[in-house]
């Protein structure tokens, strides 16, 4: 790590201005580490909403019989195989390709037993409605309504669930995702790549897919109430192959053509730059266009970020604010406090820093709450989740 410093303070004084601007093109980032910030457990026992991938392959494990257990721990087993996006990729790659043959006690029909019931357990997991109490998608969204703006505000996720919409949907705010109709409804490419919605619509693209699409017959992508089999993208080696296919393909588009506009910004939650398809996109769109900038917010400290990190050093209009320190302009350096930029900036200051002087914003719920705060939609007086998680849990 560099000698230099980063002033935290200098950096989120321009941060709030920015998020406040109501002329500034912004976008979010919501990766799978946003949903872990909500804590639905009872007393001090932390719950999740929605696991992280260890988390989720610690159900699916679990939701197995002891024939589809002993296969997938022994794809487990293998190097550098530990984690569930890398054996449902192992199990898919061995179901088209060994036939009758056995691998660890199971042939292609067995491993495709084992897929369906991996990717069942998958929507099982993440199909989980918002807690009714205010929450960090809630406050969000209270923060994008705050504002008078001149451009809509884009959301992209690489999540299944339905939060975003459920968030949006509970405080009628109108939005956009790419599919119109009603009953079945369709995809349609040439709205997501043109801009002609009212400034008040949230424009929401899912990158990954999501429990609510369903392939028909006709091998159209449509959005039901409910469904069955979702056309969800798994994490697993054929992800970058699906991202190339209608509706993915123009949902990448769509991210590639908001950073590439003018003085355009994006803020990433939850989002560990380890999907190397999104990664290679954003780093690809800022060098071809200085004037956009990405700024990631990241739980852990630097030295447990590598892939934002790498990233970050290659690339000047991509910050990285991570607990410890940051990349800025391709710089890595620890946080170090200077003097107040403005009158009564302390109070702020308690809104991202903790009292181990820790940047705290990599915590979605947390980076919501700032947001909202600095959008005027929620008092500055500190709310603990936890206890509301347990009031409703005593319920």
């Amino acid at each position: 790590m560099s000698a230099s410093v980063h002033n935290p303070d200098t950096y989120m004084f321009d941060f709030r201005q920015l998020v406040t601007n109501g002329r500034k093109k912004i976008g979010i980032l919501i990766g799978a580490g946003a949903p872990v910030s909500i804590n639905i457990g009872k007393g001090e026992q932390y719950e999740p909403l929605i696991p992280n991938i260890e988390g989720l392959t610690k159900h699916v494990k679990q939701s197995l019989s002891p024939e589809l257990l002993t296969i997938f721990e022994a794809l487990e087993e293998s190097p550098n195989k530990n984690n569930l996006e890398k054996i449902l990729s192992d199990v898919r790659t061995l179901a088209d390709i060994i036939g009758k043959h056995k691998v660890h006690g199971g042939d292609a029909d067995k491993y495709k037993e084992l897929e369906l019931a991996i990717c069942s357990k998958i929507k099982e997991v993440v199909s989980k409605p918002l807690p009714e109490y205010q929450n960090p998608y809630s406050e969000l969204i209270s923060w994008i309504n705050g504002i008078n703006r001149s451009y809509g505000v884009e959301i992209f996720t690489t999540n299944y669930d339905l939060l975003c919409e459920d968030a949006l949907e509970r405080s009628q705010t109108p939005f956009f995702d790419g599919f119109t109709g009603s009953r079945y409804a369709f995809f349609d490419p040439a709205s997501i790549s043109t801009n002609d919605l009212p400034p008040r619509w949230v424009r929401l693209w899912k990158l990954h897919g999501s429990i609510g699409w369903m392939m028909r017959s006709n091998g159209q992508v449509t959005r039901v109430p409910e469904c069955e089999i979702s056309n969800m993208v798994y994490p697993s080696h054929i992800k970058y192959s699906q991202t190339q296919a209608a509706p993915f393909s123009a949902l990448f588009e769509r991210l590639k053509n908001f950073i590439m506009e003018p003085d355009s910004l994006l803020i990433t939650t939850g989002f560990s730059f380890a999907d190397a398809h999104i990664s290679s996109k954003i780093s690809e769109c800022l060098s071809a266009n200085p004037t956009s900038a990405v700024i990631a917010f990241q739980y852990n400290k630097i030295e447990e970020e590598p892939c934002a990190i790498d990233l970050a050093k290659r690339t000047p209009n991509l910050s990285v604010y991570c607990k410890d320190g940051a990349v800025i302009n391709t710089i890595s350096a620890i946080w170090k406090t200077g003097e107040l930029p403005s009158k009564n900036w302390d109070y702020v200051r308690k809104e991202y820093l903790n009292d181990k002087k820790e940047f705290v914003l990599g915590d979605f719920k947390v980076l919501a709450r700032f947001l909202a705060i600095a959008g005027g939609e929620v008092s500055s007086s500190p709310m603990i989740y936890e206890n509301k998680a347990e009031d409703k849990n005593d319920e």
